[in-house]
Formats: C-alpha cells, sequence, structure tokens
C-alpha cells in the first residue's frame, strides 16, 4: 500500500502492475481496488521467468504499446518519495537514451556483505547531469568486507534490482530463451520454465547497459535481518521476552504467545506458514531452505477477519473467509472468474451490482465475471469461496 501511494503521489498516471503468485490477488485487490494491474505467476519460478510473463502480460493483455519503457522494482524496500521521482526520471531515460537496460545504483552508505554490487565509474556527491548515468564496466557479487571496502573505493554501487528497458528489449529476449508465441501459451508452459534470475538470464550478459546513481535513503527489507533494522519496537505480536535477551526482535501472526529466554541476537517470526529462530545473520540465507517447504496451508490475519486457502486446483480455488462483526469486503468484480459463495455462520449483507441480499448458514450466492460485489459481516461472518475461471486456471502442481 505504501509503495503503491507513493507511485501514485509522484505520478498520477502511473499504471501500476504487480506480478505475484494467485494466492495473493485476493489480497491484493482488497489493499488496493480493481485499478491495479495483476501478472499471476502459477508457480515459482525466479525473476526472470516472472518478469518475461509480466513483460508479456503488459503487451498482449493490457496492450501497452512495445515501444513503451516501464520499471521493474522489488516492492520490499523502505524509501521515501525522491525514490519514486527517480524511478520516473529511470524510465524516461530508458524510454528516450540509446542503451537496452538501465539500472538503479544505490549509492552504499557503508561496506555491506549483503549486496551485489555494480562498477561503474560514477563518483559520489557530484549530483550534475552528467555524473548521474554512466555504462556499466562489470557486476560484482556479494563481497567478504574487505572487498566491498575497496569497491566503494572505486565508486561502486549496490545492486538493488531495479531496472528499465522498452517492453520490446525483454520480449525479444525471452523469446530467444524461451519458446512460446503469446502471454496465454506463456502463461501455460509456466510451470516447465528453467528456475534463473533476471540478472543471470540478462542484465550481466547485456553490453548496452548503463546505471544511474540513486544516493537518496534506500532500505532493502527483503531479509528478517533488515526489516529488524526498521522495526520501532522490538516485539510486533504477543511476545515475552526475559532479561537475558539481547538484541531480539519478535513478529508473531499466531494467537498464541511466544516465551523467548536467553536469546541473544535473533529473529523469531511466528506465523500459519511456520515458525522462524534464527540468528539475524544466518536469517539472510533462508531463500533455498523456504524453496523445499511445501505450504499446505496459505493463512492471514488480519484487524477485519481472516482466510485461508483450503484448495488449489486447475482452474479453481477455494478459500475459507472469517469477517469479523462489522467488517466486510470492497466493492469489486472480477473479468475473468466467477465465484460461488456459501455462508458457514454467521449473519451479513451481500451486494451484487444493485441487489442487495440478506445472508444466513445456508446460502450460496453466485457471482458472474464482470459482477461488482461485496458483503458486509453484522456478527463474525464464515464464507466458503470458490473461485473459478480463466483467472486462476494454470497447470499449478504446488500444493496449499
Amino acid at each position: 500500500q505504501r509503495m503503491y501511494r507513493m507511485i501514485r503521489t509522484v505520478d498520477p498516471d502511473a499504471a501500476v502492475t504487480i506480478a505475484t503468485s494467485k494466492t495473493q490477488v485476493s489480497a491484493i485487490n482488497n489493499q488496493l481496488g480493481e485499478d491495479v494491474g495483476v501478472s499471476i505467476e502459477p508457480c515459482r519460478r525466479d525473476t526472470f521467468p516472472a518478469i518475461a510473463l509480466a513483460t508479456a502480460y503488459l503487451a498482449d493483455v493490457m496492450h501497452v504499446p512495445t515501444d513503451e519503457a516501464v520499471v521493474v522494482c522489488p516492492v520490499d524496500p523502505y524509501v521515501e518519495e525522491d525514490y519514486f521521482a527517480a524511478l520516473k526520471t529511470l524510465c524516461e531515460r530508458a524510454a528516450s537514451g540509446s542503451a537496452n537496460l538501465v539500472l538503479m545504483g544505490m549509492e552504499p552508505t557503508y561496506p555491506s556483505e549483503k549486496y551485489g554490487y555494480i562498477m561503474s565509474g560514477l563518483r559520489s556527491n557530484h549530483d550534475t547531469a552528467s555524473n548521474l548515468f554512466a555504462p556499466v564496466l562489470s557486476f560484482k557479487e556479494k563481497p567478504d568486507i574487505e572487498t566491498a571496502k575497496s569497491y566503494l573505493a572505486q565508486g561502486a554501487l549496490w545492486n538493488g534490482g531495479v531496472f528499465a528497458y522498452k517492453l520490446s528489449y525483454v520480449l525479444d529476449k525471452a523469446h530467444e530463451l524461451i519458446d512460446f508465441t503469446d502471454y496465454n501459451d506463456l502463461f501455460a508452459k509456466y510451470e516447465t520454465l528453467t528456475k534463473i534470475s533476471f540478472d543471470y538470464a540478462v542484465v550481466e550478459k547485456e553490453s548496452s547497459i548503463e546505471v544511474m546513481r540513486f544516493s537518496g535513503q534506500w532500505k532493502d527489507l527483503g531479509t528478517w535481518n533488515t526489516l529488524t533494522e526498521a522495526m520501532e519496537e522490538p516485539v510486533i505480536g504477543e511476545a515475552v521476552l526475559n532479561d537475558k535477551c539481547e538484541d531480539v526482535h519478535v513478529i508473531n501472526e499466531l494467537n498464541v504467545p511466544v516465551l523467548a529466554m536467553g536469546i541473544k541476537n535473533a529473529v523469531i517470526c511466528a506465523s500459519a506458514q511456520g515458525i522462524l529462530v534464527s540468528d539475524k545473520e544466518q536469517s539472510s540465507y533462508i531463500k533455498p531452505f523456504v524453496d523445499k517447504i511445501d505450504d499446505r496451508i496459505m493463512f492471514s490475519e488480519k484487524s477485519w477477519g481472516s482466510y485461508r486457502v483450503i484448495a488449489v486446483e486447475e482452474g479453481s480455488m477455494t478459500v475459507m473467509v472469517t469477517l469479523n462483526p462489522g467488517h466486510g469486503m470492497h466493492y469489486h468484480s472480477h473479468k475473468l472468474r466467477d465465484e460461488v459463495w456459501t455462508v458457514i455462520s454467521g449473519t451479513g449483507t451481500a451486494l451484487i451490482d444493485d441487489e442487495t441480499i440478506p445472508v444466513r448458514p445456508g446460502d450460496v450466492l453466485t457471482m458472474k465475471a464482470g459482477q461488482k460485489h461485496k458483503v458486509e459481516a453484522e456478527t463474525e461472518l464464515k464464507i466458503i469461496e470458490v473461485q473459478i475461471g480463466d483467472e486462476i486456471s494454470v497447470q499449478d502442481k504446488e500444493k496449499y
């Protein structure tokens, strides 16, 4: 919500598309409404397949001209308004410049082992237009501290995974590396694609590439360690730390207390997806372990209520939704899928197009694709929601 709000503040006419898994679509629409585009990834295939699919989605589904420039950026950095103004500059450069790819390099604030580095010859504290962009000389993997210090002395920038390009460029790259005809074909084949990052597949092999230096505030909250650095309080949720704990942060999304005793330099995260207890430094290396975990249930609990994904099958997804009294889903519609709601318990009111319908246990409501609908709870309201249609029709072997 914060990223989306600030993008639209800097550029009210910006068109935003989010690339994500289908289990996140309802939550995104509830938070951002229906105006935001969503490119649904059928399964995890790393950033190159995700960006290729999103690019094809923009070209074939959203009908964005292929000579138009777009910016790709992660959703997890903690940044201020100047970052979004820089994204706009980055996009303009990709549209008017001669380079195939334009990266944003973050000016380092300390020698870090957490980030890859972009070598360009740019020097800090010179905010002139002539010193804002430069050709990329090379890329460096995450270094040790001493090597990082030498990179900083050479004017290296952190690689924040932000870049801009014309749609035609990545479409051509995608066709070079993947055998597909259009978005629908790529979507259908997505599960068979090789897992590879955009950096490895495209960025580090491109010769026509430049970088734009960004010297404003930038914090990558993509790891538990960096997230805890931005937390104002050490505990979110219900937790007790005894006086022997040192530098411990707890994020607890469960309705059970967490007790930590004598723990030092650690992060504890408890949610329906699992429980993480890790040394803060080691928490940065979680990804390969999480990739091996089979998420059998997707669950989220918020102030408005909660939802639990019960089943995901080809062409359908079944979700248990619980709405707290006085809360509801916003008024929305889906262009490509039908929904069937079965009320399990509680009472409330449904609005389908212009028809207001009281709901109670046993009621079944059917919403066709395109029909606007919402439901509000008078008492705690439990609903089984079945989503059916092309918007979620994928050959998805992941189990939830």
